[in-house]
């Protein structure tokens, strides 16, 4: 099924567009030898100049024959990625020296030490057009007014959202440095017709406007472009969100390491890796081994136009279920339920696995719960979980039913005061692991 392509796109864009329906649609052997083609290239142009992959593959020159040899290939974690020059703590993996480097960022280091990633303005010029495909699954065009609610830091966020968004010609409205307040008077004023953020912070932007006694569902808003966590494809969530605000959400996902890897389709059920700039491969939760269809994985991408900072078989961390085929409105592989998690953030509570996903579609189901927060921590070698609730009723007795329901899980759940617990507009603070 084609996009529907704003009335407002020029010639140029919408052909541009055309041609990214068109990769999306390509038949498996067809988009196979399209990423067979782009992997080689990439190869050819960073060995040996990257040192970093030179090492790693053993070899200053390198061609597949067919993508089952990428299998062969070793993986990338963010651990091997963490080593740096002392001076200046750079990337381990850069091609060229850095001096032809235009872009510099971090993560966001919510899980640990913040990893510095440099583009070039040639990879600059990737993420931007990469983004194009979630602009497009968003129905943005030239005429629309985008609200980005992050800080404009050096966390990557939404910076290659903006710069796409004015690549296609709409007009990108900064909120760096202002409070939820002034966001929500910014976003009215600026007659704003989308706005781009986390999960979590569209809903507190929903409390934050009603105690200033203003209805997000009046302020023009009609589209929601989530990314950072999940949320975007958790129906409840997702729900809650579009009944807010009066206007539909498109989840996205990404990765400042790798680039903007992920789209939402239509219907808000889940992720499509975009295929036609990533090779995708899912390593199976319980072996190890390549997943089948809908088993549970870690996410490995590589990347296929990011030369000056390539990943090669990057493991993601994330947790996903893939469809290979007849899901979502693309034949890129379809990510069921989006990202389900991180490998590091799954908790086995007395042989029950629990993910942040779960917790967000199961507590986002009652509309009198405003904020929650899950803490777990290690009781002999098994792990034990605690939820606060800033519950309007404080009644927490019927979220710890619907958890045992829901779950087949006995959890402790309590009540504490409205606003007691953290707000953020980047990546959520509602997991805390103490184990």
């Amino acid at each position: 099924m084609m996009e529907q392509i704003p009335a407002h796109m020029d010639g140029h864009a919408a052909a541009a567009s055309a041609e990214r329906e068109r990769l999306s649609q390509l038949p498996p052997a067809e988009l196979a030898a399209w990423q067979l083609q782009r992997l080689n290239r990439m190869l050819a142009a960073i060995l040996p100049a990257n040192q970093f992959y030179r090492k790693r593959l053993g070899q200053e020159s390198l061609q597949l024959a067919s993508l089952e040899e990428l299998a062969g290939l070793p993986f990338t974690a963010k651990s091997d990625l963490n080593g740096s020059d002392h001076q200046h703590h750079l990337p381990v993996n850069l091609t060229w020296p850095v001096e032809r480097y235009v872009r510099y960022h971090r993560t966001s280091g919510t899980l640990g030490q913040p990893l510095v990633v440099l583009d070039t303005a040639e990879d600059w010029a990737w993420w931007v057009a990469t983004w194009q495909f979630v602009l497009d699954a968003a129905g943005i065009g030239a005429g629309d007014r985008c609200f980005l609610a992050f800080g404009f830091g050096p966390f990557i966020g939404f910076w290659s959202a903006f710069d796409a968004i004015v690549a296609r010609g709409g007009l990108a409205i900064p909120s760096g440095g202002l409070s939820s307040r002034a966001r929500i008077d910014l976003l009215q004023s600026s007659g704003a017709t989308a706005i781009f953020c986390t999960p979590s912070y569209a809903l507190h932007l929903g409390s934050v406007a009603s105690e200033a006694g203003t209805d997000l569902a009046r302020c023009g808003i009609q589209r929601i472009v989530v990314a950072g966590e999940p949320g975007g494809s958790v129906p409840a969530t997702r729900q809650r969100i579009e009944s807010l605000w009066q206007a539909k959400v498109t989840d996205h996902g990404g990765a400042s390491e790798v680039g903007p890897w992920g789209v939402g389709d239509r219907r808000g059920r889940g992720l499509h890796v975009i295929e036609s700039e990533f090779i995708a491969e899912f390593i199976a939760v319980d072996s190890g081994l390549p997943a089948s269809d809908g088993e549970l994985a870690e996410l490995v991408l590589t990347s296929l136009g990011r030369w000056g900072a390539p990943v090669i078989r990057y493991r993601t961390g994330d947790l996903v279920r893939p469809r290979f085929a007849g899901h979502g409105d693309r034949k890129f592989v379809f990510l069921e339920g989006g990202v389900l998690g991180r490998a590091d953030q799954m908790l086995v509570v007395r042989g029950v696995n629990v993910f942040p996903s779960a917790l967000d579609q199961i507590l986002h189901g009652f509309p009198e719960i405003v904020e929650y927060r899950a803490t777990v921590w290690r009781d002999g070698q098994l792990d034990q979980l605690r939820i606060e609730v800033e519950d309007r009723l404080g009644r927490p007795e019927r979220v710890e039913q619907e958890l045992r329901l829901r779950l087949g899980l006995r959890t402790e759940v309590v009540s504490v005061p409205p606003g007691s617990l953290p707000r953020s507009e980047g990546k959520s603070r509602r997991f805390v692991d103490q184990r």
